[in-house]
């Protein structure tokens, strides 16, 4: 004989990140490492694929673009169901893409969303449609919580080199001048044994972050994962500050711990799960 048991009450939520963008065959960047970084935090990830990339830790071969529809029908089928704290954006290849993510989050009214403007990999291979650079200053930059461009992105959307932090500045003023509402500008491609980074706000927020530079061969997906911490942190209730600097944290962590690891012929990834928590509750 059998007894059933009652269902309990559902009174609680996981911290619920949604990340749009690419999948990394060699699962070191895109959705691949976005989901890593967000169950090592403790958030229920998702994903919406913006594009196929054929890749591993030597670079890309191939890209094969997901339609906009699908993309559309992906990210309503998660938010109309499941909903989301937070939204991490990474690779947008083409100007039709990036229009039809602006949508979904006028939409769906998305919160605490993050812009990783992906343009170029690790490896060097071009990620972005010419046309789809002016469409994200024209329809994300005030859409988003905060844009999250390393130096050779910056340097691209700005349209000149960047070699020092009076030149890091002045692309992060001239960025919000076209209409992000933060900036977190990424200096590690500067040379030395430091590297500097800068939060700049439209409110006026001027926040340097400096750290010595960790030595390792493996930073395949290490801009993808620190847009991806900040979102788990930004959906665990972080205001953007904390939020950036706990990014900041966790990033060094997994660098550091994965640091001594081979994983392919190239620029391998990150140690993602170098010191996993178990799943939040909210509620």
């Amino acid at each position: 004989m059998t007894t059933s048991k009652s269902i309990p009450a559902l009174t609680q939520q996981y911290p619920r990140v949604l990340t749009i963008a690419g999948s990394d065959s060699g699962g070191g960047a895109g959705i691949q490492a976005d989901l890593k970084t967000f169950s090592a935090l403790g958030c229920f990830g998702m994903s919406t694929i913006t594009a196929l990339t054929a890749q591993n830790t030597c670079g890309v071969s191939a890209i094969h673009a997901v339609p906009p529809e699908m993309l559309r029908q992906q990210i309503d089928a998660v938010v109309q169901d499941i909903g989301v704290h937070a939204v991490k954006i990474g690779m947008l290849h083409s100007a039709e893409v990036v229009t039809t993510v602006a949508e979904a989050i006028d939409r769906h009214q998305l919160p605490h969303v993050v812009l990783d403007p992906v343009m170029v990999a690790t490896s060097g291979a071009v990620l972005i449609e010419q046309p789809a650079v002016q469409a994200l200053i024209q329809h994300l930059f005030g859409r988003v919580a905060v844009v999250t461009p390393n130096l050779d992105e910056a340097a691209l959307l700005v349209g000149r080199p960047l070699a020092s932090q009076d030149d890091m500045e002045r692309a992060a003023q001239e960025l919000l001048a076209m209409g992000a509402q933060a900036v977190l500008l990424k200096g590690g491609h500067l040379a030395g044994e430091q590297v500097h980074d800068l939060l700049l706000t439209q409110q006026g927020l001027r926040h340097w972050m400096h750290a010595s530079r960790i030595a390792s061969a493996n930073t395949h997906g290490t801009g993808c994962t620190l847009s991806s911490a900040i979102a788990a942190h930004l959906a665990l209730g972080l205001e953007l500050v904390p939020a950036v600097e706990a990014a900041r944290t966790y990033v060094r962590g997994a660098l550091e711990h994965g640091a001594t690891v081979r994983t392919g012929h190239g620029s391998g990834p990150l140690n993602h799960g170098f010191a996993p928590v178990a799943m939040r509750l909210l509620g």
